[in-house]
């Protein structure tokens, strides 16, 4: 048993008395935590109060069943990161698929044999907590980031974009079923790494842009659609003038200087004059050093915005 099962949290949700004993009992004997609950509206109540790293979810339960249970979960940013195991008696394919589909990561079939229980149990804690490391690293970077699957529903999200959702009132489940639609239509394209998105109807602007795909995952960059351009944010850190500033973000850009001339409409030797004057605001001595400061000021910017 790793330290990391001994601090794991279980919560087995299961309208039989009897299943839920067997499964405490199992799960105790491995040396891991258990919360019990014996309906969805209970367990949603106690994964609110005491997030737990696992949760076991019988299918077929009175009021609210185990599938309604976790596409609740699953629509909560706070707990749609927690792995559900299903438990049930049924074994037709159709449920098995109804499961997964509702956000389920795994099945088991009644009667519950405890070593494969545990088997299943400890994969899962081994894959959420690689998954809320790379979370947590990309939440202290500051990344302004979010992951949705192929139907543009989100998975999960840094704590920056969360506030940028929030700005837009996407925040709210109703709100944002519209901007799913929209990503959805989207991404059934195919479009590639780096192609953008600018989200249509919302009460303040934001636009998504793809930073890379995993299958059916897409990790996308939220980006405010307020804040200021990065010529514009060179112009206010740097000291420069507007068409300084304009012509040092494309070569930080990587453009040479003819294609910075092209793209501002300028000549390059109109180019080679704001240079001079940008490398002696910066105290440098070539382009080079120049747009590494640009760079430096941009990646800031992105991190703090």
């Amino acid at each position: 048993m790793t330290q990391y099962e001994d601090q794991a949290l279980i919560l087995a949700v299961d309208d039989s008395p009897d299943a839920l004993s067997m499964v405490h009992d199992a799960l105790e004997a491995a040396g891991m935590d258990v919360l019990v609950a014996l309906e969805g509206k209970q367990a949603l109540s106690i994964a609110q109060r005491m997030k737990p790293d696992i949760i076991l979810l019988d299918a077929m339960m009175p009021v609210m069943d185990g599938f309604e249970t976790c596409r609740r979960l699953k629509e909560n940013p706070r707990l749609s990161d927690i792995p559900v195991i299903f438990m049930t008696g049924l074994g037709e394919s159709e449920d098995v698929v109804r499961g997964l589909e509702c956000g389920g990561v795994d099945y088991l079939t009644k009667p519950i044999r405890p070593d494969e229980l545990l088997a299943r149990i400890r994969v899962h804690l081994t894959n959420a907590r690689i998954t809320r490391s790379a979370h947590s690293a990309l939440d202290k970077a500051g990344q302004i980031l979010l992951s949705v699957n192929s139907f543009g529903e989100q998975n999960w999200a840094t704590p920056q974009a969360f506030t940028l959702l929030a700005k837009a009132r996407l925040n709210q489940i109703e709100l944002y079923a519209d901007v799913a639609l929209q990503l959805r239509r989207w991404l059934r394209r195919e479009p590639d790494v780096g192609h953008s998105l600018t989200l249509t109807d919302l009460s303040y602007p934001l636009l998504v842009k793809i930073v890379s795909r995993q299958g059916q995952e897409w990790i996308l960059k939220l980006i405010d659609g307020e804040r200021a351009s990065g010529s514009a944010i060179l112009r206010e850190q740097l000291g420069l003038t507007e068409r300084e500033s304009e012509v040092i973000y494309w070569i930080a850009n990587g453009k040479t200087n003819r294609e910075a001339a092209e793209i501002l409409t300028m000549s390059p030797r109109t180019v080679n004059k704001h240079l001079e004057q940008i490398y002696a605001k910066l105290q440098v001595d070539n382009r080079t050093s120049a747009a590494g400061i640009a760079l430096k000021v941009l990646a800031l910017s992105e991190s703090f915005a």
